[in-house]
């Protein structure tokens, strides 16, 4: 939703746009003037300092960012542009607490507070709801667009269910984009740097007349890639992004404005990076690797050959946004409409052990298609007892998504070989390969090895969610504000899984032409017996991977209801001193899984209880903010590995339901001790516990898969988190000013617990540590002209060079011995020149 001129006083609304971190910006409400019957209340100003604080106008009140009563952080577009941040995974470490994984570009998992929702299945939803200008983003769809045009990012920690829409148990990201102004202008930027980067974006702010504005900004994101496959010198990591926002606004009348806006934005990379970790030949393609896998002699994934088997993978995205919102001003108020119409398609296919091995062949991916409508409707007032927001939404999904496995006979035979089904059957534990060989030494014209096998498993989802909420800030007196919220969501959703048999169709027709000559009519006499041939056949046509409800329509519907209130109570002590305290609940409805017919999970529930202050220093330019936080997390969706328990198959990724309690401290400080110097802290503390779990970690001689209980237990976030940045600069420099960015980041080690090592969240004793603490430099030297029309630039990201293990994927470990891993991309550097107008 785009959020302009309204008559909304609610320090709540004020809390979701307004904040200050490392230098504080208008919130949007605060960028519009306000109408011309608007009757402002002025509140005390605080001692000004050099921090640039100012105030936030929500209609009809002036509020100074440090009243919201809210834990959260600011990144301005300053900072963005600082780092050279291309979208939001790019400013991890620097926003403690938060983690954005764009491993897979088109399927990103977010976690704040330790809480992530880390399926990739259109079943489940996000506990961090990402929305953008106020419109809820599915996680296929525009969750980790290229920032374009941007003037902010909100990063709200904690439940803010009575607050955003959707899903935000664990917190809300608000993406804040800028609006057509009444002045015409423009600009443009071009980044150069190594592995072959090439950034541009622009943008041009057009006032058609008196009450109507265009803006339009667009950008291009390329690469080269910063990795070639051993094997065939692809480049993968490249950057292929390209988008476009439009924004038309018209004042209709004095109190009545209408915005228009169309996004779009396109991914069209290769498939993500999976390092192999087992040492193979280059050149016997027919290698198994040695099972199971001995971590002693693991690659180090940052020296490893990298190879990438699926000839098609991809990382692609194309998605379509378009937004109507209406803001209409009456004397008691103001009233605002939004509607949204979203569209995506994505695809996402990978490599599944990081080998070229043709007998541990497995890839893995996901195809979908989506389309969303949002629809709401808001009311606000204040007078001089309290501040008031009402309103009701509705939102709908529409979601198709193919999930599919391939392999071939040669990784058959190997499953065949490392599970010992194969020993049923045939004497070498073989199957195809023990009846291809008895072919070959006849001489007979039948090849049953290097066939491809594909299983897939489709998924529809119809989803609907109608909400209704209001939000009321009374003023109990001049010091001391009660904030009381209620948001009632209800939630419905239909979800069906077709699993087809398995496509084999070289391999069908082979053994259709062995039946037809009768050679099927041998295999009792080649296995001893323990095999007829319709046994044999039946073996070699079953699903092995998506083995439940073959050929079966499988639908269920599910509904939800929840009501989440809020309360806060915040005092101020002094002009510049505001301490707080709140309870607050957050929800996130349940759902399916999509690789299990039938599966359904229940919904995510948290309570939070928060308390903080937050303070400025005028003389000594300092500003303090603390929290202090307690959540107890009940049925948090967690995606586990579920191995195999019988027959071939290779382990799925499963959703499973955990309870876990956190509590954690976060404290920012930034300080401006001379005028051109600015320095900023930001941290955070957290211990994170299971109240209950039960991981699976394998399986038994006897075929049952075993759980660790972790009840107790860290989850694996780690405790600290911080970053320090900090600005300085010169005038007077060749008819213009240099300022100096640092920026530094640090995100502790893991905490492991038993189902860890299995999970792919911590390493047995290997030479690499993947647990281990991130720490990450950034800088950047910039030389703007005096008019503000010129300036370049140079800047580098991770200036040491400093690398690091995101994860192991572990789906194949189990039964084909090839764990792979994933990594963080190497030093980043590059020049900028831009242009304004």
């Amino acid at each position: 939703m785009i959020i302009r001129k309204r008559r909304l006083a609610s320090l709540i609304a004020c809390a979701l746009f307004a904040g200050t971190s490392g230098g504080v910006v208008h919130s949007a409400e605060a960028q519009e003037t306000a109408a011309p019957n608007t009757q402002e209340k002025q509140a005390p100003k605080a001692p000004a300092t050099k921090l640039e604080q100012i105030t936030v106008t929500a209609q009809s009140r002036t509020q100074e960012m440090q009243d919201v009563p809210i834990a959260m952080n600011i990144v301005t577009a300053k900072q963005i542009d600082a780092v050279a941040a291309t979208d939001l995974s790019r400013m991890n470490l620097f926003v403690p607490g938060l983690v954005v994984d764009n491993t897979d570009e088109t399927q990103p998992t977010y976690r704040l507070r330790g809480i992530e929702t880390d399926d990739f299945g259109i079943g489940t939803d996000s506990a961090v709801g990402i929305y953008i200008n106020g419109v809820y983003q599915t996680r296929n769809g525009g969750s980790l667009m290229a920032f374009n045009d941007v003037a902010r990012v909100e990063v709200l920690k904690g439940p803010q269910g009575t607050l955003f829409g959707r899903n935000t148990a664990a917190g809300a990201i608000s993406i804040i984009t800028n609006e057509p102004t009444d002045k015409f202008e423009g600009d443009a930027r071009l980044r150069f740097g190594n592995y072959g980067k090439r950034y541009g974006d622009a943008r041009i702010n057009i006032p058609l007349n008196k009450d109507m504005a265009l803006r339009i900004s667009v950008v291009d994101n390329q690469s080269n890639g910063w990795l070639k496959d051993a094997a065939t010198g692809q480049h993968y990591g490249k950057d292929d992004e390209w988008g476009t926002r439009i924004v038309y606004r018209w004042n209709i009348t004095p109190d009545t404005q209408v915005h228009l806006s169309y996004d779009h934005d396109r991914v069209k990379q290769p498939s993500r990076i999976d390092m192999g970790l087992i040492p193979m030949s280059s050149t016997d393609l027919q290698q198994r690797a040695p099972f199971p896998a001995n971590p002693a002699t693991f690659y180090n994934p940052f020296h490893a050959p990298f190879y990438n088997s699926a000839t098609d993978g991809r990382e692609e995205r194309n998605y379509n946004d378009a937004t109507l919102a209406i803001d209409h001003n009456f004397s008691w108020g103001s009233f605002t409409s939004t509607t949204n119409f979203t569209s995506y398609s994505m695809s996402h296919i990978e490599n599944g052990t990081g080998l070229q091995q043709v007998t541990e062949y497995l890839n893995t991916g996901v195809i979908g298609t989506g389309h969303t409508w949002y629809q709401e409707f808001k009311f606000s007032g204040n007078n001089d007892l309290l501040d008031w927001v009402a309103g009701a939404s509705y939102y709908q999904e529409h979601a198709d998504q193919t999930s599919l496995a391939r392999v071939n006979t040669d990784t058959y035979d190997t499953l065949a070989l490392n599970t010992g089904i194969g020993k049923q059957y045939t004497p070498t534990g073989t199957i195809f390969g023990y009846f291809n060989s008895i072919l070959q030494s006849f001489g007979l014209p039948y090849n049953l090895l290097g066939d491809p096998w594909t299983e897939t498993i489709y998924n529809t989802g119809r989803f609907s969610a109608v909400a209704g909420y209001g939000d009321t800030i009374w003023h109990l007196n001049d010091k001391l504000n009660l904030t009381v919220g209620l948001r009632f969501t209800h939630d419905v959703k239909d979800f069906t899984w077709f699993t087809p048999q398995r496509s084999a169709p070289q391999l069908d027709a082979t053994l259709a032409q062995m039946q037809a000559a009768g050679l099927l009519n041998l295999v009792p006499l080649l296995t001893g017996g323990k095999v007829t041939a319709q046994q044999l056949l039946n073996i070699l046509t079953q699903n092995q991977i998506f083995a439940t409800s073959v050929n079966q329509l499988v639908q269920k519907r599910a509904s939800w209801h929840d009501l989440s209130p809020r309360f806060v109570l915040d005092y101020k002590f002094t002009p510049t001193m505001m301490g707080y305290a709140s309870l607050a609940k957050g929800y996130k409805a349940g759902g399916f899984d999509g690789t299990e017919p039938g599966a359904e999970f229940a919904p995510e529930k948290v309570w939070n209880f928060e308390t903080g202050i937050k303070t400025t220093f005028p003389d000594q330019n300092l500003l303090v903010n603390a929290s202090a936080y307690y959540y107890r997390y009940t049925n948090r969706q967690t995606l586990t590995l579920i191995p195999s328990s019988q027959g071939l198959s290779v382990p799925q990724y499963q959703v499973s339901n955990t309870d876990q309690a956190a509590k954690g401290v976060d404290l920012q400080v930034e300080w401006v001790p001379i005028d051109d110097l600015r320095l900023a802290f930001n941290g955070g503390y957290i211990d994170s516990t299971y109240l209950h779990a039960e991981v699976p970690i394998g399986v038994s001689t006897v075929g049952q898969i075993e759980y660790a209980n972790v009840s107790g237990q860290p989850v694996d976030e780690p405790k600290i988190s911080y970053s320090i940045s900090g600005s300085y600069t010169w005038h007077d420099i060749a008819n213009g000013y240099v300022t100096f960015n640092a920026n530094y980041g640090f995100r502790g080690p893991l905490r492991c617990n038993d189902a860890s090592v299995f999970q792919g969240k911590c390493s047995l004793p290997t030479n690499f540590n993947l647990n281990a603490p991130q720490k990450r430099t950034d800088m950047r030297v910039d030389w703007t002209a005096n008019s503000g029309r010129w300036g370049v630039g140079l800047f580098v990201n991770n200036v040491f060079n400093q690398r690091y293990l995101m994860g192991l994927g572990t789906v194949s470990e189990s039964v084909l011995g090839t764990p792979y891993a994933y990594i963080t991309a190497p030093r980043m550097y590059g020049a900028e020149f831009r242009v304004k107008f």
